[in-house]
């Protein structure tokens, strides 16, 4: 072989390496850029996104007066959730099962005039009560505002993730994947009572200890979260008991509503300065809820009720007779001793003014009625229309979007 031929061969040897080289060093790059690739998706696929708080968002509703606004007719991101899919509706609240054809209450969407409430999200409201218990203490519009709650989280969670547990005053909803506990307590007077049977407590006569609690309150002293309410029931003619059930010297005497419902108030606000843990238990009463059993009030006819009503009152001055307004005053008083003196921060949903306006939104005659219906009932439906509780989905779903707010932004 001549030199010619030696250098030619020796140019393609080195050429060949070259492309070589290169092949190798391009797979290499491939191969980089697939490894970098696939561990980015493995971390997005184990790491959710996380809810990222807008700092203005967080400054404006903390300035923002939640009470003070007007319902907006919004069919878009209204209802919450699908009432007749809910799992556990109670069926004194659901309208739709119950026959209401007329369906505008669904989509009423509480606006205050100073800002915009946070998109309510389920799985954002679970993830916040991971590992948490929280505990709706009070009477049935108590429970009313448990079932919205359960309704709005439920329908996220897979079904062999959620169950309810009953046992006497106590139902316990779980979501399992979260290790969410929502409890809701029955405790109309939130202090002893002879009314304290969950389904057997319309007696002729009703007595109160007004400083007794500790039997009720072992149940929810655990708890993360606790949401209390306590209204109607004090508006009945209580006998004030002195002592125990069981005594034989035990006193009873007549004090008036409002001493009454004072002295109550005082011995709850006494457990929560003695017994509440000031860095973990987050604590929230929620105002009276209003009932629309005179239609006079809103100029209709006398002997009229809630009864065949489709709209909101209109009149932003509107206050309702059956709402006693000396009783939320002993009830801020309350609370207001309790942070200025103990330190323990009770919040106020103050839901009564926006939902003084929701004439249309009770149960009415849609529900399931525990007695069979008389011939003078069927007859005239004004009388046996409830117009305390209300039609879920509707009001209560407002009530829980601000404790949404206050729990995640506040």
């Amino acid at each position: 072989m001549n030199g010619r031929s030696v250098q030619f061969c020796s140019s393609l040897t080195n050429k060949g390496m070259g492309i070589q080289l290169s092949f190798q060093l391009l797979a290499a790059i491939i191969t980089a850029v697939l490894v970098i690739t696939a561990f980015s998706m493995s971390r997005g696929i184990r790491e959710a996104p996380k809810l990222v708080e807008k700092p203005s968002q967080k400054s404006s509703l903390s300035s923002c007066d939640f009470y003070s606004g007007r319902w907006v007719f919004d069919n878009h991101s209204r209802p919450l959730y699908n009432g007749t899919n809910c799992s556990f509706m109670d069926d004194g609240m659901a309208c739709q099962k119950y026959g209401r054809k007329n369906l505008d209450y669904l989509y009423w969407k509480w606006q205050p005039h100073d800002c915009d409430l946070p998109r309510f999200n389920a799985t954002a409201m679970l993830e916040k009560l991971r590992n948490k218990r929280i505990v709706y203490v009070g009477d049935s519009l108590n429970r009313n505002q448990w079932v919205s709650m359960v309704c709005i989280l439920e329908s996220e969670i897979p079904h062999h993730l959620k169950y309810v547990h009953y046992n006497g005053s106590l139902v316990t909803f779980k979501a399992i994947e979260y290790n969410a506990t929502i409890d809701f307590y029955w405790a109309p007077l939130l202090v002893e009572s002879n009314c304290d049977d969950p389904s057997y407590h319309r007696v002729a006569e009703r007595i109160v200890r007004v400083n007794s609690i500790e039997k009720h309150a072992r149940i929810w002293k655990d708890a993360d979260v606790l949401v209390f309410n306590s209204y109607l029931w004090w508006r009945l003619n209580l006998k004030v008991l002195w002592g125990s059930f069981e005594s034989a010297n035990a006193k009873y005497e007549y004090l008036g509503m409002l001493r009454t419902y004072k002295l109550g108030l005082q011995t709850w606000a006494d457990w929560l300065d003695t017994h509440v843990n000031r860095t973990k238990t987050r604590v929230f009463f929620v105002s009276l809820s209003p009932t629309h059993n005179r239609a006079e009030d809103w100029g209709k006819a006398n002997g009229q009720n809630c009864y065949n009503e489709t709209e909101p009152i209109s009149n932003t001055e509107y206050w309702g007779s059956e709402s006693d307004s000396e009783m939320m005053k002993l009830v801020e008083v309350a609370i207001q001793k309790l942070n200025e003196r103990s330190g323990v921060n009770v919040e106020l949903l103050n839901i009564t003014q926006l939902s003084e306006y929701r004439k249309e939104g009770h149960s009415s005659i849609y529900r399931k009625h525990w007695d069979p219906l008389t011939k003078e009932q069927l007859a005239n439906p004004s009388s046996y229309a409830d117009c305390i509780h209300w039609c879920l989905p509707g009001v209560p779903d407002v009530w829980n979007h601000f404790l949404y707010a206050y729990l995640l932004y506040l």
